[in-house]
């Protein structure tokens, strides 16, 4: 069995790109007033909804690992450190 991630949009950052719906259609939706949810705040780990969240303009999507809380997207800032050369 794969990871489970929890899915958060934070929607006071969500400018409404709509980047998310259209590199993963199955994982976000925007609503009337064109701000990003998830489709299942609860999902099976899934690379378009990384490159979703990697993509946002804005950083307003947030990805941990439902078990354990541990955070995917966005690296903190010791993991950002650590990467760069």
């Amino acid at each position: 069995m794969g990871d489970r991630w929890r899915v958060e949009v934070d929607r006071g950052v969500c400018i409404g790109s709509g980047f998310c719906v259209s590199s993963a259609p199955g994982g976000f939706r925007l609503d009337a007033a064109r701000q990003s949810h998830p489709v299942e705040p609860e999902a099976d780990a899934s690379e378009a909804v990384l490159v979703a969240a990697e993509g946002c303009p804005v950083e307003a999507i947030a990805i941990r690992l439902l078990e354990s809380g541990e955070q995917i997207f966005p690296p903190d800032e010791e993991s950002r450190d650590e990467e760069s050369p």
